[in-house]
């Protein structure tokens, strides 16, 4: 139930899931205008679709896709025809969650609610990469995954411990259902390895973490010019 005084910041969009899908990206919730539909000049009116945000901007460079950053059908049925093409779909990993302040930090949410991952996975039978649109802070992708596998009897077992992290976990062949805590056999009936990358998140809030990095600063003493955006173009591109 929702507390008084509070914002039901509900995510907008169903899980983009097709059965090709190879990878999902994983990120939490869009901000919230996107759930009262008050959107901004330049939102596109789908996933990632906030015109700070930086996962598209950054997509329509490695791609060269020429998309259009407006509030149009176009623009998103531009997007969608590009994540079938390259077999990537979405799955937020957080369904709800309030706020007391309404804005689109991560550390904002509370009784936080999350979606059964695994039953959405299952739907994509061919999935063996999550792009984690963040990281292990408090409140991001990779954090809210670590606290749902842990309900569920799972952990990430660590692959490389550079940036961006990448890990991997056993998706079972059956689920335990988080509401009624009864097993609940999945669709494709056998266990896969799934990868999980924690990417650079695609946000300027992210830009100082960037900066901190020890890559990014020897990248940038070699090229002035390099920026954030630079460097997170060069890190999605070896994963999408």
């Amino acid at each position: 139930m929702k507390s008084s005084n509070m914002f039901l910041h509900t995510h907008p969009y169903e899980p983009f899931l097709f059965e090709d899908a190879s990878k999902l990206i994983v990120g939490t919730l869009p901000p919230p205008r996107f759930t009262t539909g008050d959107l901004k000049e330049g939102d596109v009116d789908f996933c990632y679709g906030s015109r700070d945000g930086q996962l598209w901007p950054i997509l329509d460079r490695i791609f060269g896709l020429n998309l259009d950053f407006e509030t149009t059908e176009k623009a998103i049925r531009q997007r969608m025809d590009f994540l079938k093409e390259r077999k990537i779909g979405i799955c937020d990993i957080v369904q709800s969650a309030e706020r007391s302040k309404i804005d689109a930090s991560d550390l904002g949410m509370e009784n936080i609610v999350l979606r059964d991952m695994f039953t959405y996975i299952q739907q994509c039978p061919k999935v063996d990469t999550l792009l984690f649109t963040g990281g292990n802070s408090k409140n991001g992708p990779e954090y809210f995954f670590r606290k749902y596998l842990k309900e569920q009897g799972f952990i990430l077992e660590p692959v490389s411990n550079e940036v961006p992290r990448v890990h991997k976990f056993v998706l079972p062949c059956t689920n335990l259902d988080i509401s009624s805590k009864t097993p609940v056999k999945l669709k494709d009936n056998k266990e896969r390895i799934i990868k999980t990358v924690s990417l650079t998140a695609p946000s300027g809030a992210a830009n100082r973490a960037v900066g901190s990095l020890k890559l990014y600063k020897k990248m940038k003493d070699e090229n002035p010019e390099f920026n954030t955006i630079d460097f997170r173009v060069l890190q999605y591109k070896e994963f999408f």
